[in-house]
């Protein structure tokens, strides 16, 4: 049975993303993806898609959809308030829905959430990824962000029969802790260290692509002007002072200095930071940062195994 999912409201920034575009770094193409891949993975296991099935991802407020056919929906991320026909259902759970129309609200205690559809989001691949290319244009649905009056394709799933909104009573709750310093592998860079005894804001100015800092500016001595390779989660430090951690929309080169690199446990954590969020970081050695990744990657293992479980026994 072929599907639709119309968009009748866009929310504030709602794209078609996967786990991204790996292997054209070296031409220059952005990785793209879903700022926090777990969040997103989990999601789609919920609904029993594959892991990297393209999902729907929320910035700040969530788009208003109607569905032309039953399906099951989950949203990991940030929380916001969903309702279906006019019925609350619930977030971190898989959610079987009729036909009808789902409105997503204003995200709560954080920036993003990712809606996974049985399925996933049936948009043609572009570079071997689903996922869309902001500043490239390329990708996803036409490469930009969800307009009113769009109709997306959703992939085949089994068949079955939903005539009201139905949840279990079990929920998933991914979410590290807010308070914990953003951890990061400080450079050689003078100013390197200096980072993490300041205390720094979000901008507003922030975006896929970087999420640049706010507070009193470092000693910079503007990068030597010769391009370095760059990736997401690398610190760099323009000629203002004001730092900017790149994320997955981030240049593949950059001449700006750099003062280190993110480790990737916390990387996820930077997909739900708000303008004017306190942010502080602290240093650690490589070791650390690999000790970190393992853990992360265990933790949200155990998750998945959880799920797969519970549905089981569904």
């Amino acid at each position: 049975m072929t599907r639709t999912l119309h968009v009748l409201a866009p929310g504030l920034l709602t794209t078609v993303q996967d786990r991204g575009r790996g292997g054209w770094r070296h031409l220059g193409v952005a990785l793209a993806g879903a700022l926090d891949s777990d969040a997103a993975s989990l999601a789609n296991r919920l609904v029993g898609n594959a892991a990297d099935a393209a999902v729907l991802e929320l910035t700040l407020r969530g788009p208003t959809l109607r569905f032309d056919a039953p399906a099951r929906v989950a949203l990991a991320g940030a929380a916001t308030a969903m309702r279906f026909d006019g019925e609350c259902v619930p977030c971190g759970r898989p959610v079987d829905l009729p036909a009808g129309t789902l409105e997503l609200g204003a995200l709560r205690g954080g920036a993003r959430a990712w809606l996974a559809i049985d399925g996933g989001i049936d948009v043609a691949p572009v570079l071997g990824s689903r996922s869309t290319d902001l500043r490239g244009g390329f990708g996803g649905w036409e490469g930009r962000a969800l307009r009113a009056g769009d109709a997306l394709p959703l992939g085949a799933t089994h068949a079955r029969p939903i005539d009201a909104p139905r949840a279990p009573a079990w929920w998933i709750d991914p979410a590290d802790d807010a308070q914990l310093p953003i951890r990061y592998c400080p450079s050689v860079h003078p100013a390197a260290t200096a980072l993490a005894r300041r205390a720094w804001s979000v901008s507003a100015s922030s975006n896929r692509q970087g999420l640049r800092l706010q507070g009193d500016a470092l000693a910079s001595t503007g990068g030597d002007g010769v391009s370095e390779p760059v990736a997401p989660g690398t610190i760099q430090l323009p000629a203002d002072g004001g730092p900017i951690v790149l994320l997955r929309d981030a240049q593949t080169v950059g001449g700006y200095a750099k003062l280190g690199h993110v480790v990737a446990a916390d990387l996820p954590r930077l997909a739900q930071c708000v303008p004017g969020q306190p942010l502080h970081f602290a240093p650690v050695d490589a070791a650390t940062a690999h000790r970190l990744a393992c853990a992360a990657r265990a933790r949200i293992a155990r998750i998945g195994v959880m799920i797969d479980a519970r549905l089981a026994a569904v």
